[in-house]
């Protein structure tokens, strides 16, 4: 029986997305780059479309849809017109922010933020990076401290996703110590906060589109209730949520190497070269059944892992290898189709030269190449049962 890992729902909903992508993305992406930041329109464009909101519960204005699948729909159509800045940004939204506020956030926190996430009111983002800090939570400086019933905060947050545009941060800061390590917490931050600063929207080689930035804290003062779950928890908080988003981030790998494979191949089938078309060369031909075989055995893997995300069995050292190989693949995908488009490829009329400048980063976001293999080789080398036990 042939595998489908897809259903009747999904394709339906394909069309939505579709329709909106060809209504409201494809005809801005120019403009979103040049500006180096989207229009706070195509979120509630979304929004309308029911493309917004996804795993937000149905008595907050969301679908309450836990099958990752249709998450998966809409980054493959953002995917194919090239619009990796908004799929990051939505990704933020929907499959970190949301999905903590979802797990984590209580009844008041859930009732003030998810309504307006579903309704693309609330563009949202996540500030774990700081100056000098890179992948080194452990070594976090900003901090947050009780006085009273209340919480002040302190510090500074660098490569924040949707930084200068979001309405609520959530921020992770050091809340004490225990054993002599110390403790995080996560905190909900409105960006209307006094003591919250924005600092400059910072320019990059890729995601022209998406804006990223520094933000500033200083003195700022949270009522108790901004706490997101437990004090103390923020580590076991990020470490429950990271097999969701390493796999986001795998998947916008895959499907973005997969669309540029059908960039690639629709340019070698027309080129020519010495008379006759670049598909008809050796080499040409051997390049693509190469990596389309490595991108098609990478979304084999990808699928199995999203299955088993629906059904609560994914673990963080699966995530860790999907994150790591997806991006992988995708820089060398990529690279090797620019290959193929010649000169061409180096021109930004084309998608593949912007495709090529937003994957680098695939490899940095979410914890580097290097951290996923440190996770998969300490799981390697920790105690095992032995034989038939």
């Amino acid at each position: 029986m042939p595998y489908s890992f897809y259903e009747d729902d999904h394709a339906a909903f394909r069309q939505t997305v579709r329709r909106l992508v060809e209504r409201s993305v494809l005809p801005h992406l120019e403009e979103w780059e040049e500006a180096r930041l989207i229009d706070r329109s195509v979120w509630k464009d979304a929004a309308a479309a029911g493309v917004l909101g996804l795993r937000v519960p149905e008595r907050f204005g969301g679908a309450g849809a836990d099958d990752y699948r249709f998450r998966c729909v809409i980054q493959e159509e953002l995917a194919e017109v090239g619009a990796a800045s908004l799929a990051s940004g939505f990704a933020i939204n929907e499959d970190i922010v949301g999905s903590y506020l979802v797990r984590f956030g209580t009844e008041e926190q859930q009732q003030r933020w998810l309504p307006g996430m579903a309704t693309g009111d609330v563009v949202t983002s996540i500030a774990m990076t700081e100056p000098g800090g890179g992948s080194d939570l452990r070594g976090m400086r900003t901090t947050a401290r009780r006085d009273g019933t209340d919480w002040v905060l302190n510090g500074a947050k660098t490569f924040i996703t949707s930084g200068s545009s979001s309405d609520l941060v959530i921020v992770a800061a050091r809340s004490g110590e225990a054993d002599g390590r110390a403790r995080l917490s996560l905190f909900l931050v409105p960006s209307t906060a006094k003591g919250f600063e924005r600092g400059r929207k910072l320019k990059k080689l890729g995601l022209h589109a998406q804006d990223t930035a520094e933000l500033f804290i200083d003195d700022l003062r949270l009522p108790a209730g901004a706490l997101l779950g437990e004090e103390g928890a923020g580590f076991r908080q990020l470490t429950a949520q990271l097999p969701l988003e390493r796999l986001s981030i795998a998947w916008r790998a895959v499907v973005a190497a997969e669309a540029a494979l059908r960039w690639t191949l629709e340019y070698t089938r027309e080129r020519k070269v010495f008379g006759r078309r670049l598909v008809d060369l050796q080499n040409t031909r051997f390049r693509l059944a190469e990596l389309t075989t490595e991108v098609e055995v990478t979304r084999g893997y990808l699928e199995r892992c999203i299955l088993d995300l629906n059904e609560g069995t994914l673990d963080a050292v699966t995530g860790a290898k999907a994150k790591w190989w997806a991006t992988e693949l995708q820089n060398r995908v990529v690279a090797a189709c620019l290959q193929l488009h010649g000169g061409y490829g180096y021109m930004d009329e084309y998608r593949i030269s912007r495709a090529y400048a937003d994957a680098r980063v695939q490899t940095l976001v979410g914890g580097t190449t290097e951290i996923m293999k440190d996770i998969i080789g300490r799981d390697l080398a920790g105690p095992k049962p032995g034989r038939g036990t």
